[in-house]
């Protein structure tokens, strides 16, 4: 019987991350990388940078005010942790990533407690509003 995703970023979870972690943080990452390809106007390479700052971005969007209490539920409370999550679905086939990509990559990108302060989620929803349907 194979195993349904979530029972897949929980195994993740639990090897990789030692459980420190919810699976539901490697699923939003997977949603955040989503979420920046969509909004490129062809694929490419996602620097940890960018993947980061779609994190917050969506956790804004998705989670409004609630976004850092939701992230760190998750047991998300820095852009190092996005890092350490990233590597686990790399190593478990999930993701991919360059030879240049490491865990530095994802050291410092910002700070939870400014970017996630309520002015901020405000800006970010405002900023981040989901593509117009195009009308058939």
């Amino acid at each position: 019987m194979k195993a349904t995703t979530y029972e897949q970023l929980e195994k993740i979870s639990n090897d990789a991350l030692k459980g420190a972690v919810r699976p539901h943080a490697l699923g939003f990452v997977l949603s955040a990388l989503e979420f920046t390809l969509r909004r490129l106007r062809r694929r490419r390479h996602i620097t940890g940078k960018e993947l980061c700052e779609a994190v917050r971005d969506l956790a804004a969007r998705e989670y409004g005010l609630m976004a850092k209490e939701v992230l760190e539920a998750w047991g998300v409370d820095n852009t190092e942790t996005v890092g350490r999550i990233v590597f686990a679905l790399v190593d478990a086939g999930l993701m991919t990533k360059t030879e240049e990509d490491t865990p530095a990559d994802f050291e410092r990108v910002f700070n939870f407690e400014e970017s996630f302060a309520p002015a901020a989620i405000l800006k970010a929803a405002r900023d981040v509003r989901p593509r117009s349907k195009k009308k058939s």
